[in-house]
């Protein structure tokens, strides 16, 4: 299969997951509600996130919103703690919002709250460019420029990353696609493995319908698991594409 069928396919599956839900909810209420359902079903992603060193120390939730049009909003929600003999030690909490039209990238929203210091990220297309702006400064990124947030196979276009946190950006080495099982407590899952290689290592594991059910950063401190452990509407998406509903 072609990356742009992989990058497609989640939002098409996100969107026809919103479109049942909302079919089901006419069938059971009166009056129309159509013009509201659509984004009333958004997907989560629950990961449990785990340090190489540290062990379990927090968790990481997207929540994609498709709509009609080709438009997509993720909402990411990050908490991080690490503890030693029961003194924090690190914190970490962030809250992102990226839209999206298409595979494009159009505005970007994030703050990153690393103890008790936030630090707020905006980006916004334009032209043929996107534009990111932090403390720091201001950045030109070229258009296909992705955060560092594998919420879909669509990272796979772009060979350029934003890092959500700090705003800098990098380029990178999109490679893989090998079939891996993976065991994800106690279920066997099948997945494709992509690395991605830059300045920070991620290794990437999509399943069958291109949903990230795993990846892993690999940064000085030591390898960060981000393992999924729920997905919200999911098994809608799926009775939906195989017609069981």
């Amino acid at each position: 299969m072609t990356e742009d069928g992989i990058g497609m396919r989640v939002y098409l599956w996100a969107y026809r997951a919103a479109v049942f839900y909302c079919a089901a909810l006419v069938a059971i209420t009166i009056g129309g509600l159509s013009s509201v359902c659509e984004a009333a079903a958004p997907i989560q992603l629950t990961y449990r996130v785990t340090h190489s060193v540290y062990g379990n120390v927090g968790t990481y939730i997207n929540t994609i919103e498709p709509s009609a049009g080709g438009t997509t909003t993720v909402h990411t929600r990050a908490h991080f703690e690490v503890k030693m003999i029961g003194i924090k030690m690190y914190s970490e909490d962030a809250q992102r919002t990226e839209h999206w039209q298409g595979n494009r990238l159009i505005w970007f929203s994030g703050v990153t709250d690393k103890r008790g210091t936030p630090m707020v990220i905006r980006g916004e297309a334009r032209g043929n460019s996107f534009i990111i702006s932090s403390p720091e400064g201001t950045i030109t990124a070229p258009a296909n420029v992705h955060p560092a947030n594998p919420w879909s196979a669509n990272f796979l276009y772009s060979n350029t990353m934003m890092r959500p946190d700090n705003g800098k950006i990098e380029k990178v080495r999109i490679s893989g696609g090998e079939p891996v099982v993976l065991n994800l407590d106690g279920r066997s899952v099948r997945t494709q493995k992509y690395d991605v290689n830059g300045a920070i290592r991620y290794e990437v594991w999509i399943d069958s319908k291109g949903v990230p059910v795993m990846f892993v950063v690999d940064d000085d401190s030591g390898k960060i698991t981000f393992t999924l452990t729920s997905c919200t509407t999911c098994d809608l998406a799926v009775a939906q594409q195989v017609g069981l509903k």
